[in-house]
């Protein structure tokens, strides 16, 4: 990377949907990390993995590939926890559990709390994002919020300061903007590492319901001069953490993988220690 005293990681949502990347349909983990040093993994959300997944993701990658995984949907209160565990810790350290493997390798970036729009500055929801630091202990955590109420002038002050005393990552999010929608809001509250998120900027196809929304949500390809823009502002910040992750979720159209390998190039970043590229013969 240009500058700064931290490292850029750039990576993408996870790494099966990217057939750009490697020019070929559904790239393996294996083949995905012989180009990019981190991936998000999003099917944490819906079902918590075995260890022995777990375990097989962490053979298959170098020892400087990062995994970011998210949270199940019990930890951020998009269903409740009566149905799929006995308590609600449960969720907790049986997500933990599974990434032994991960953690024991320190291949884990972080656990990704994304929640849902509901999820507002109110007593009740500071009191659980302190619960989460009790459940979780030191593990690596990033909250993100959908709701513009964490990030209003009297309630900031407050939000950063929470992040800090539980160190918490507050992610970076890039989203359409949309009403109450958190702000693109570049702050370091973890030295350890920070986490910007690129959703895109699809506004209508953000709203849009019906059973194929997910084809229209993150349907967005940044434009050159949006991807300069995103350079300067994360190589400015990666000078506050030891490191930075930028993860780029706008796949609805294919895009994703094409605008992540725009913004290493702009900033000039060349990794080291990835997986061999596999030599494709046919």
């Amino acid at each position: 990377m240009r500058g700064g005293i931290g490292l850029i990681k750039i990576g993408l949502t996870t790494w099966s949907e990217h057939d750009y990347l490697l020019k070929k349909p559904k790239p393996t983990l294996a083949e995905y990390a012989s180009k990019l040093p981190v991936v998000e993994l999003d099917t944490s959300f819906y079902a918590i993995p075995t260890q022995q997944s777990v375990l097989k993701w962490v053979l298959e990658t170098p020892p400087n590939f990062r995994f970011i995984v998210k949270a199940h949907q019990t930890m951020t209160l998009h269903k409740p926890w009566q149905d799929y565990f006995s308590s609600q810790q449960e969720a907790f350290t049986t997500l933990i559990n599974s990434l032994q493997p991960m953690i024991k390798a320190q291949r884990l970036a972080a656990i990704l709390f994304q929640f849902p729009p509901n999820f507002v500055c109110e007593t009740q929801f500071v009191r659980y994002l302190r619960m989460i630091r009790q459940w979780m202990g030191d593990l690596p955590v990033a909250i993100e919020f959908r709701h513009d109420s964490w990030f209003l002038k009297q309630y900031l002050p407050e939000t950063i300061a929470l992040m800090k005393q539980y160190q918490f990552t507050l992610v970076i999010v890039d989203q359409p903007k949309v009403p109450h929608s958190a702000p693109f809001y570049p702050v370091t509250t973890n030295s350890a590492f920070q986490l910007v998120r690129l959703h895109g900027r699809n506004h209508d196809g953000w709203l849009k319901k019906g059973e194929d929304w997910r084809s229209y949500r993150t349907l967005y390809d940044y434009s050159d001069r949006e991807l300069s823009e995103l350079a300067q502002v994360v190589e400015e910040i990666s000078s506050f953490s030891q490191d930075t992750y930028v993860i780029f979720n706008n796949n609805a159209g294919g895009d994703a993988a094409k605008n992540a390998l725009s913004l290493q190039n702009k900033l000039q970043i060349k990794y080291q220690g990835l997986n061999p590229e596999q030599i494709q013969l046919f």
